[in-house]
């Protein structure tokens, strides 16, 4: 973990502190659920990321993803859910960074998950399995419908894995239907497309 500390300190950092949500603030917004209650509400934020997180980001993917048993997909079709890495390579993440949003939920200076969206629509969802299990994915989701309800927005959607159509289902999302989709690699996984409607938007 100390490669990941090292990664996400940056001479800005100081700068960002006006972005970060505080744990309580967190429960308070996402009424999150008792095994978020062991953690200090120091220890666990979220903030916009950088580009200095990128190859932290992708490390996170990478681990996420490894730590995944060949359930619902083949060892082949996870290796290139991966895009066939073992190590991070930032370089698309911070493409990516240019027309999408992405946030991160951090412990102390360390960044332990992170959401990818635009608009209505979640793209990307992961956490370190370290940190797996502790409300930080739950969070990060309801980061996420909180910034559409304040567009406007009265429903969003994601394209789940089937390993977190569970997951998904549990925070209000409905499976819409199962669909293929293409990974950078050219394989082709199923998922699960799912939606929810925000309650709180403005009518």
């Amino acid at each position: 973990m100390s490669s990941l500390r090292d990664a996400t300190r940056t001479t800005g950092y100081a700068t960002q502190l006006k972005f970060l949500i505080t744990y309580q603030k967190l429960k308070q917004a996402c009424n999150l659920d008792a095994s978020f209650e062991s953690m200090s509400t120091n220890e666990i934020s979220l903030r916009p990321a950088q580009e200095t997180d990128a190859w932290v980001l992708s490390a996170i993917h990478i681990a996420a993803i490894k730590a995944l048993p060949a359930t619902f997909y083949t060892r082949k079709e996870l290796l290139a859910w991966r895009n066939n890495r073992d190590k991070p390579d930032g370089s698309n993440i911070l493409k990516n960074m240019k027309v999408e949003t992405f946030w991160v939920a951090i412990e102390g200076d360390i960044v332990i998950g992170f959401a990818r969206f635009i608009v209505d629509e979640l793209i990307g969802l992961y956490v370190h399995p370290k940190y797996q299990g502790k409300g930080i994915g739950r969070a990060l989701v309801q980061h996420f419908c909180n910034e559409a309800t304040e567009q406007g927005i009265d429903k969003v959607i994601t394209t789940a894995s089937l390993y977190a159509e569970g997951f998904y289902l549990r925070l209000g999302f409905t499976a819409i239907q199962r669909a293929p989709h293409y990974l950078r690699s050219g394989v082709v996984v199923p998922v699960t497309k799912m939606s929810k409607t925000l309650t709180n938007a403005p009518k």
